[in-house]
């Protein structure tokens, strides 16, 4: 006969059992929340207000696994317009996981899979202004449109690669496309080629192709590509590091009577000066679509503070010219912090 001892102590056992599995539960079931605030103050050397500041954004994200076959990312932003606070979808997406032939699809609104930097959030980037090239071609917040991807880890022993594939409706606001009242849609894709050159380090070599109707009822094609090379040595990884990092754009722009080429390009190095210490400048060219005698050329640096994984002070400086521009100065300084989690950015 079980004594009344080893029945309260089975039930204890049963009991935290029970609690121990309602919390994995509820973890499980419950999305990681994080708010990310990003500040911004700057010095320009040309306009009637030299210095000023603001509260750029507040992004809120949730991001949780639905069930084993997908997963839902949640961003929204409230960003500064003009003196006012306005909020906006930034994405909202669901991404399957258990596609077979190592598919991947995605359906909601999404920051597009083309070149190095388009997919990363600005807060996440290594520096403070965006180059001009992105700025000129996709806009000054990059490629986000409304639509479906399908993306195929290519099944290749010898290096990593992988091909995307998106078909969107078109941005409401863009330098290249325009939302076509037709069924004329905005196609893009992406082959990203990564290799292991050594323990410490590795080359990634990715080629874009975007094309979608433009503001003249016509069609826009773009073609892109992208170099990365990286160095993280594992004896002193937390404490040296090199980034060499390179983006080309070349657009045809479709205007009926004649076809008008621009060119756009950005070069980047970033080295890790010590733990918490980056330093990094970078070279920008880059026409307009519409009219590639205007051109703009800039040098700038960024000197960035990482005092951990949730806070970054970053202050950079930046001079820019062209043959249409006089020569502008710029002096910037971005403050970053993250309440939540935090996951992990692309590599």
């Amino acid at each position: 006969m079980i004594s009344r001892f080893r029945l309260a102590a089975l039930a204890c056992v049963l009991l935290s059992s029970s609690s121990a599995t309602a919390q994995v539960t509820s973890k499980v079931l419950n999305p990681d929340i994080s708010l990310i605030g990003d500040f911004r103050a700057w010095y320009t050397s040309v306009g009637p207000r030299n210095v000023d500041m603001e509260m750029h954004e507040v992004e809120s994200s949730f991001r949780s696994v639905i069930d084993p076959f997908a997963r839902a990312d949640i961003f929204i932003g409230m960003g500064h317009n003009d003196g006012e606070f306005e909020f906006e979808l930034e994405e909202a997406y669901l991404t399957t996981l258990g596609l077979p032939f190592q598919l991947q699809a995605k359906a909601g609104k999404f920051r597009s899979n083309i070149g190095k930097i388009n997919r990363l959030h600005p807060h996440a980037l290594p520096f403070i202004d965006v180059p001009a090239v992105y700025a000129n071609f996709f806009g000054d917040e990059g490629l986000n449109d409304q639509g479906a991807s399908l993306n195929w880890l290519v099944p290749n022993s010898r290096f990593y690669q992988e091909l995307s594939f998106e078909m969107t409706r078109g941005p409401g606001e863009s330098e290249s496309f325009a939302r076509n009242d037709g069924n004329k849609m905005l196609y893009t894709s992406h082959l990203k080629n990564f290799w292991d050159l050594s323990d410490d380090a590795s080359l990634e070599l990715g080629v874009s192709g975007l094309a979608g109707p433009n503001n003249v009822g016509s069609t826009t094609t773009i073609v892109g590509l992208d170099a990365t090379y990286k160095w993280k040595p594992l004896q002193f990884n937390t404490f040296k590091s090199l980034t060499l990092q390179f983006e080309a754009f070349q657009s045809r722009k479709d205007i009926g009577s004649e076809i008008i080429i621009a060119n756009g390009m950005y070069a980047l190095i970033n080295y890790q000066l010590a733990r918490r210490w980056f330093l990094s400048g970078r070279f920008d060219h880059a026409d307009l679509p519409e009219n590639p005698d205007w051109n703009e050329k800039a040098i700038s640096t960024t000197l960035g503070w990482y005092l951990s994984e949730y806070q970054k002070i970053e202050l950079g400086g930046r001079s820019s010219w062209g043959p249409d521009l006089d020569q502008s100065y710029q002096a910037l300084l971005g403050i970053v912090f993250v309440i939540g989690t935090h996951g992990a950015h692309e590599y």
